[in-house]
């Protein structure tokens, strides 16, 4: 056979093409190798991974909305952050938010991240909405967009007025029969159970009796009962007892909003026997802890010093029945006393009228005498502080006067905070307007300074908690609570939410006097791996989700054991 003669050049047109396909693979790879790995990656910060661990120096990369890697990152961000000297935290989660309603108005939550927050948990008064509209609330959140990780709970008091109005009185079998139905049907939506705010009507005319009904529906679902308890004064520990009958009744998960002692002459004693009280509940089996704001004044309408029996015809007859001097003059002697059935004495709880001051009056009239005591200003009118009180809440309508009441002490604060099963609350909500008040109109503090508060006050100014325990108690401990399991670490595969700050500068900058004040020492915050704080500044992105319930299917609906 004859041998294929070479054609002349055919070699050296192979040797080009050979060289040319190297210099494009070699261009290839090099803008292969430039090409970032990570659409984040944070550097040489101290990582507290939020399970109470000491911090160690660690890169943490974020890619999607997720921790990609955790340890020596070789591979480069679109973005990167050097968080030398800082510590680089699981983003903090407020397990009593106030934002409910705000957030369809302005899903910023500006105040909210400043000081670090990146999930609210919020329903202490229910939803905004009735329980047959929750999913088109939660998809109309969604579609708007918030800046933040949002969960709620419905409340139990919604059902009751959806079926009975506002009025006292014990629901019939049918009613409550419509009651559970409601509670159903927003657990269904993704609630995260039911709520009660037992010192306030018409949530003070539910009965031991109703609220076990109702948990238990809640509980089918895999739901949380949370309670604003119905005493946080002299009655604290029955309050307490009667949220551990409700878990041990109905099987529930149970949590306390805003754990106190509001009452000065329990100071000292009313809080450390609460937290042996929980303690004890704990060692039986009952799944029970609270959350807590690091303040010594609580916040709330004017209206709960008018004794609850004057609204059981319902809250519109009740500020008629107030108007007249013959209730009046019933209402000063009721309060002369500690409390009565029903209702919990909010004045003699702080001691005095001296320490309740008016926060926002709704009304320009008494603009002058915003952070003035309730006795200061009746002083200054010459008139009895009852009429005084009561005269501002009811010229606020359909506004809600809202004041201060300090009823709280410094070293039962501290006490509190050292319960390892204590997290964080804020009980305060999202502002509409940068540097304005929260949703509530109520110019208080914790708005704005709650949980750099923790840190700043309890970690650095008093040897209260250790920083990894502060953190614990706002992160990975939450989460747990709320069964947000892909949250509340660093870990690899969990969702990115994260709050970088620096131990040397953060600090709560709101006070009383300034209650309006962006906390300091939190430069960088992602939500679900998106940066929403940028060097201390909002982004405008709105990477937050809605969050649900992890339903547990009703009775009817499992499968039943062979047998």
């Amino acid at each position: 056979m004859e041998a294929t003669r070479a054609r002349p050049g055919g070699c050296l047109k192979r040797l080009c093409k050979v060289a040319a396909f190297g210099a494009l693979l070699s261009i290839t790879l090099a803008f292969a190798a430039d090409e970032p790995e990570y659409d984040l990656v944070i550097r040489n910060g101290r990582v507290l991974d939020g399970s109470g661990n000491p911090w160690v120096y660690a890169d943490v990369a974020i890619k999607g909305d997720r921790f990609a890697k955790i340890g020596r990152v070789a591979g480069h961000g679109r973005r990167e952050i050097d968080a030398t000297n800082d510590y680089v935290s699981p983003g903090w989660i407020d397990m009593m938010d106030q934002s409910g309603e705000v957030l369809l108005k302005n899903g910023l939550a500006e105040n909210k991240l400043r000081a670090g927050v990146t999930t609210a948990i919020a329903g202490e008064g229910g939803t905004p909405v009735p329980s047959a509209r929750i999913a088109d609330y939660f998809n109309q959140l969604r579609t708007q967009g918030i800046s933040l990780n949002f969960g709620t709970y419905y409340s139990s008091a919604q059902a009751r007025v959806e079926v009975m109005g506002d009025r006292a009185g014990k629901p019939n079998p049918e009613q409550m029969e419509k009651m559970k139905a409601h509670v159903a049907q927003a657990m269904r939506a993704g609630a995260m159970g039911i709520a009660t705010a037992l010192i306030y009507p018409p949530d003070s005319f539910q009965s031991t009796e109703d609220l076990v009904e109702l948990a238990r529906v809640a509980a089918r679902y895999n739901g949380i009962y949370a309670s604003h308890l119905r005493d946080e004064g002299a009655k604290l520990l029955q309050a307490i007892g009667e949220s551990i009958e409700v878990a041990e009744q109905s099987g529930i998960q149970v949590e306390i909003f805003h754990f106190k002692g509001a009452y000065a002459p329990g100071w000292g004693k009313l809080v450390p026997e609460a937290g042996r009280l929980i303690d004890s509940a704990r060692a039986r089996g009952i799944n029970i802890a609270a959350d807590m704001y690091v303040y010594n004044a609580a916040g709330t309408g004017l209206d709960i010093t008018v004794p609850n029996s004057v609204f059981e015809q319902g809250s519109r007859k009740g500020m008629q029945r107030l108007k007249d001097p013959k209730v009046r003059r019933r209402l000063k002697k009721e309060l002369l006393a500690d409390s009565q059935p029903g209702w919990s004495n909010p004045v003699a709880a702080a001691g005095g009228w001296d320490r309740i001051m008016l926060a926002n009056a709704f009304n320009p009239r008494y603009d002058r005498y915003r952070f003035k005591s309730i006795a200061d200003i009746a002083k200054d009118l010459h008139r009895d502080p009852p009429d005084v009180a009561w005269d501002i809440l009811l010229d606020a309508r359909p506004n809600r006067a809202m004041a201060l009441y300090f009823m709280m002490s410094g070293p039962d604060i501290e006490t509190a905070l050292r319960f390892p099963w204590m997290s964080i609350g804020s009980d305060a909500g999202a502002n509409e307007e940068p540097g304005k008040m929260d949703a509530l109109g109520l110019p208080h503090p914790r708005a704005y300074g709650n949980a750099p508060r923790v840190i700043a006050e309890y970690v650095k100014r008093r040897p209260v908690l250790t920083l990894e325990d502060a953190v614990r108690k706002t992160t990975s401990w939450p989460a747990t609570r709320m069964r947000l399991s892909d949250r509340g670490a660093i870990r690899e595969g969990l969702k990115a939410d994260v709050t970088v700050f620096n131990y040397e500068r953060i600090d709560d900058a709101a006070s009383f006097e300034k209650p309006m004040a962006y906390p300091s020492g939190i430069d960088y915050v992602l939500v679900n791996g998106q940066l929403v704080i940028d060097e201390g500044r909002h982004t405008g992105a709105k990477p937050g989700e809605v969050l649900r319930a992890t339903l547990a299917a009703p009775e009817c609906l499992r499968p039943r054991r062979a047998g």
